[in-house]
């Protein structure tokens, strides 16, 4: 069994990463899903959350949202539709964004799909925020 397992991340646009890493936990559909070497295949929905990787004794996070995560023995492939690293974030665009998100979701009156969209927005206005400033949780 490996110790290590190769972590890629890509978005349609790039390719965010492409590692050897100790272990992952990305936030699938039914909650975080921990993947160690060795795991046992599986493909999963993501949902918009933090993705955290340990490697070499120290934890790095992405942002990610929407797409999929498939594991072998020894890789995880993350099929995201968006992926940040916190150094990417713009604080202060995504604490603008959660509000604008907000003030939309409060007096909404759209369609069920327009509501989706403006809490996925929410969503990953708060997880931004949350990876650009290190806070545990924003409200």
């Amino acid at each position: 069994m490996a110790e290590q397992i190769q972590l890629e991340v890509v978005t349609p646009e790039r390719r965010v990463l492409a590692e050897t890493v100790d272990s992952v936990n990305v936030p699938g559909m039914n909650g975080e899903l921990g993947i160690l070497p060795g795991h046992t295949p599986l493909i999963s929905q993501l949902q918009t959350g933090v993705l955290s990787y340990a490697q070499g004794g120290v934890t790095h996070k992405l942002l990610v949202s929407g797409g999929f995560v498939e594991v072998n023995a020894d890789r995880a492939s993350v099929l995201a539709e968006i992926a940040e690293r916190p150094e990417e974030i713009d604080a202060a665009r995504a604490r603008i964004a959660r509000e604008h998100a907000e003030k939309t979701l409060i007096s909404f009156t759209g369609t069920e799909e327009d509501f989706e969209i403006a809490r996925a927005r929410l969503e990953r206005s708060v997880v931004r925020l949350q990876l650009a400033t290190g806070a545990p949780n924003i409200t």
